[in-house]
Order: structure tokens, then C-alpha cells, then sequence
């Protein structure tokens, strides 16, 4: 059986409204800080198919939403392409050496290191209950292009983005290797089991229009033509976080199926200027969730009408924080499924 969330992603109406969270598997809950713990570091984890499948199932066996989403990082693909990764300790995830200062012919690619991740896509897949809808992930081109650059994130995407201006050609010659793995590498999670796949692109929001138009709309939709050759029946979600008034442009140009968005937009807007009958995912302030406070279910119900008329999965802007307490999940999870559109 297909499931609601999947249902919605091909464009299916229906009474009720889907539910799943970015970073729903994560530190927030205590069962995977103490998975954690025991595993190391969390690349680590990332790499052990058995956990990584313990700790993707986990907020479903907890509140039962209505999609799974691969517990994993948009930086493997660069570190398949050959960096080293490291996630240090309050600091965050490290790649070198910094494409700033290397060139891509100086990695040697480890394509081999895709493999864990598809095994927990495929254990996953065999363990989910029924309904319950599978989803795989990736950075956008430009999003894992900054890390790459920089060897590290940061506010602005400075570096990445005084390359574009600098060298366009270096820049272009990354992203071509980011879309060909990116490709590969859904696809992979497609084959493993993957009923639809997200594209994150953390980092559109940095970008001036022509900009966006070149690094962010251009190479994600080479990646979708690619999927939707190779796997016609597969929804692709975007997420172009902070695109702004972009977005319209970004959901007609890319091919995607639905697009996510960010807690910035307006939804009566958003309904407005999408194409009709285009699934919607989104876009409660994940802060709002954090406070908990007597506006959560007020802010809940203005997303769930705005959206009443096309398909809409409830999500959040981004990824939960990971100081939001269970509680204030549950309220969230109660208001979307008692709402009475």
C-alpha cells in the first residue's frame, strides 16, 4: 500500500494531511542520544547500516508519522568524491582539503562508501510498518558545493560564492561532479528501497537571482530530468530554503514534484504563486515548535488552511531543533491530526 504521504506527493486529495519532520530522527530524542553515545562519533553512526536504521525508525515507533527519512548526511557525496569528512565536536563537519585551494582531479574517489547507505535504506524499507512511506535525501549541487569549497558551513557561503563571481568555470566543473553523484547516488536509494527522495538546498537563500538561476535551479533540474528518466514513479521534493520569491520559478523550472518551504513564506502566498494542484510541504517556524507556546496550534491551523485546496504534507521550515522537548512534538502531532479543514 502506497500511504498518505505518498499519496500526496503524486498529487492524490484527501481529508487528511501527511505528517513527518525534518531531522525527525535525531538529538532531540533520548533514545537516539543514548544510540549514540554507545556508537562514537557520528559519522560513525551514519556508517553502521544497523544503527543508522535503528535511529530512522525511531521517531516512527515513537509518533507514528507518516514518513521515514534515511538518517544520513548531505556530505557523503563529497566524501565519496574523495575529502576527508570529520565532524568535530562543537565545531560541526570539516571536508579537506577546501576546493578553494585543491582542484577535484586531486581526490581519489571512494564510490564504496555509498554502499552503507543504501543498506540502511534497504533494512529500513523491510522494517517500516506498512503505509508508513520511505524517503531519501540529498544536498542540492550548490548547498554541498559550499561545504566543499570551504572545507566547512558557514553564515554567508563567502567562499563558494566569491568563487562563482571569480571562477565560474571551477565552480561549474564542482557542481557537474556533485550532479553526476547526486544522481547515482538517489538513484541508489531508489533501487535500495526509497519511495520518494528530498533534495536539500540549505544554502539557496545566499544566492542573487541570476545566481540562483545558474547554481541552483539549472543543476537541480538535470538532477530530476535524470531521476525521472530513470525512475518515472518516484516523487522528488525540493527544498530550496530561503528562495524567497524565487520559488515559483524554482517549482516550474526544476521538474520537481513538490517543493518544501521554509517558515519565511508566507502560505497564503505560496498557494498562490504555485503551480495548481503542485504538492506543498511545509512550513511551521521550527523556533515555534522549540517555545511551544500558545500560538503552536493557532500557527498549525493558518498553515492547514492556507494550504486546504492543494496537497500538502505538514512539515516543518527546517530541520527540528534539537532542545525541542517531546511534548511540544506531540501537541504538534495532535493539532495536525485533529484539524478539521
Amino acid at each position: 500500500m502506497p500511504g498518505l504521504l505518498l499519496d500526496t506527493l503524486n498529487g492524490a486529495p484527501s481529508a487528511k494531511v501527511p505528517l513527518w519532520l525534518m531531522r525527525q530522527a535525531g538529538r532531540y530524542l533520548p533514545e537516539y542520544r543514548e544510540l549514540r553515545a554507545s556508537k562514537g562519533g557520528f559519522l560513525e553512526l551514519a556508517y553502521d547500516s544497523e544503527a543508522a536504521c535503528e535511529v530512522t525508525l525511531q521517531p516512527i515507533d515513537r509518533f507514528g508519522f507518516d514518513g521515514a527519512i534515511l538518517f544520513s548526511d548531505i556530505l557523503i557525496v563529497p566524501h565519496a568524491l574523495g575529502q576527508k569528512l570529520e565532524f568535530l565536536a562543537g565545531e560541526g563537519p570539516k571536508l579537506s582539503p577546501r576546493l578553494v585551494d585543491a582542484t577535484l582531479e586531486s581526490l581519489a574517489p571512494a564510490p564504496e562508501r555509498y554502499e552503507p547507505i543504501y543498506e540502511t535504506v534497504r533494512l529500513c524499507r523491510k522494517r517500516l510498518p506498512e503505509g508508513v512511506t520511505m524517503l531519501g535525501f540529498a544536498g542540492s549541487p550548490w548547498t554541498v558545493a559550499t561545504y566543499m569549497v570551504a572545507g566547512e558551513g558557514s553564515r554567508d557561503q563567502h567562499e563558494a560564492r566569491a568563487l562563482a563571481y571569480r571562477d565560474p568555470a571551477a565552480l561549474q566543473a564542482i557542481i557537474d561532479a556533485i550532479v553526476e553523484q547526486t544522481v547515482t547516488y538517489l538513484s541508489g536509494q531508489i533501487q535500495a528501497g526509497a519511495e520518494a527522495v528530498q533534495i536539500f538546498d540549505s544554502w539557496a537563500g545566499s544566492l542573487a537571482p541570476d545566481e540562483f538561476e545558474k547554481w541552483v535551479i539549472a543543476p537541480n533540474a538535470r538532477i530530476v530530468t535524470a531521476l525521472a528518466e530513470m525512475h518515472p514513479d518516484i516523487p522528488v521534493i525540493g527544498f530550496p530554503k530561503g528562495s524567497g520569491e524565487k520559488l515559483p520559478a524554482y517549482a516550474r523550472e526544476t521538474g520537481v514534484k513538490a517543493v518544501g518551504v521554509d517558515e519565511t513564506l508566507d502560505p497564503r502566498w505560496v498557494a498562490r504563486e504555485l503551480p495548481d494542484g503542485m504538492p506543498v510541504q511545509g512550513n511551521l517556524d521550527p523556533l515555534l515548535l522549540l517555545a511551544g507556546s500558545d500560538e503552536l496550534e493557532k500557527r498549525v491551523a493558518a498553515i492547514l488552511e492556507a494550504f486546504a485546496d492543494r496537497p500538502h504534507v505538514f512539515n516543518l521550515g527546517h530541520g527540528i531543533d534539537r532542545r525541542t522537548p517531546i511534548a511540544h512534538v506531540e501537541r504538534l502531532i495532535a493539532a495536525v491530526r485533529g484539524w478539521q479543514g
